[in-house]
């Protein structure tokens, strides 16, 4: 592993990186390269915009309140979420936004913790733009690398002006979903999104540098988003300095907005390997994160639902994070549950190898940080004994 990491780094993949590694309590960590290129050298502690794995520390939270009973998992969400009320459905996913139709029944709570609530990356690899996904573009509502630029309820204003791709629980379509969940969380509790996980899921489990924004005293921690030109060098995307986690946002992307290290995702899966419980703390209940970590979407569902080439052929999602379904490699490990970040950041936990793996770069999605992240999770597995 740390001949591949040091690798990647003396090539230009990357500018550096940090693994932490744990099985059956032990823990190795590696960190190689640099926070930035020509940057301070990348350490332990460093900080990284996680992206998309902000899904399961949300989806931990959303199941917390769903125990109490403040949420129940096929209940409506209009009471909290009134802009989602009296919904229209297009009367095909790519039909022009007039031909649309009403919703059979409102969205659930589950329908957000699944996806399928109708809105999302209608047209997730590039191609010819559906009608929807051009007019949320328009709205600035679209998933992207970046959060939505205003405040919550000018989000869901933008939103519930929009119809949705089809009907409530029909299909799955990637990302906005969690953000609807984040506003859904916060109004609940009458707090802010991230004053709901510090109290759910960051403050019990000891995730001290897991939040929305980096304070001014610990920026010198944070690592530099870059990009690959199209001659491969990196280039920056997102500096520590000035850049968009320096200051606290206007909207708290339940979908992809914290910055964390490599230990407090440790924590957050330790604690769902160990059924839910955090030392003498139970976070979870055993059968919630059972639950959790078991593939909701059914096959029609996944053949009406495109992502990545080949994806559903052994991939699932569950309640708010994705599952190995089939052995496809030697890190398709049937049971495995995780999720990865566009920002190019790595987080499974495998309940049959007793197995936690944090990979965390800076590198955006694409061919060349795939091509790590399959060499990366492949020696991991091959490694076990």
């Amino acid at each position: 592993m740390d001949a591949l990491l040091h690798r990647a780094v003396e090539q230009g993949t990357i500018a550096g990186a940090v693994v932490l590694l744990w099985r059956r309590g032990t823990v190795r960590a590696s960190y190689v390269g640099e926070q930035a290129p020509a940057g301070p050298p990348m350490r332990r502690e460093s900080l990284f915009r996680i992206a998309s794995v902000t899904k399961p520390i949300l989806a931990v939270a959303t199941l917390a309140l769903v125990e109490e009973g403040r949420l129940t998992l096929d209940g409506s969400v209009e009471p909290w979420l009134p802009e989602l009320a009296s919904r229209r459905v297009l009367r095909a996913p790519r039909a022009p936004l007039q031909e649309s139709m009403p919703a059979q029944r409102p969205i659930s709570v589950r329908d957000l913790l699944t996806m399928r609530c109708g809105l999302g990356a209608l047209d997730f690899l590039d191609g010819p733009k559906a009608p929807l996904r051009s007019a949320m573009e328009e709205a600035g509502v679209a998933p992207g690398p970046f959060a939505f630029a205003g405040d919550s309820d000018d989000f869901m204003r933008r939103i519930g002006a929009l119809p949705l791709a089809h009907q409530p629980g029909e299909r799955w379509l990637y990302h906005t979903a969690s953000d609807i969940l984040g506003v859904l969380l916060a109004r609940c509790e009458g707090k802010p999104l991230g004053a709901v996980l510090q109290e759910r899921v960051l403050g019990p489990l000891g995730m001290t540098d897991t939040g929305f924004s980096v304070p001014e005293a610990q920026i010198g921690r944070l690592t530099a988003a870059c990009r690959a030109r199209p001659d491969g060098a990196l280039e920056l995307f997102d500096p520590a300095q000035g850049g968009r986690f320096a200051a606290p946002p206007l909207f708290e992307s339940g979908g992809g907005g914290l910055v964390s290290t490599a230990d407090d995702l440790l924590a957050l899966g330790r604690m769902m390997l160990s059924g839910g419980r955090h030392g003498d703390l139970r976070v979870l209940g055993r059968n919630t994160v059972a639950a959790m970590v078991t593939d909701q979407i059914t096959p029609a569902q996944k053949a009406a639902s495109p992502f990545f080439p080949g994806f559903w052929e052994a991939r699932g999602w569950g309640l708010g994070v994705g599952v190995v379904t089939h052995r496809d490699g030697p890190a398709g490990s049937p049971g495995r549950f995780g999720w990865d970040g566009g920002f190019g950041t790595s987080f499974w936990c495998d309940p049959a190898e007793e197995l936690i793996g944090v990979l965390l770069t800076q590198r955006m999605w694409d061919a060349g940080w795939m091509t790590l992240y399959e060499a990366f999770w492949n020696g991991v597995y091959a490694a076990l004994d």
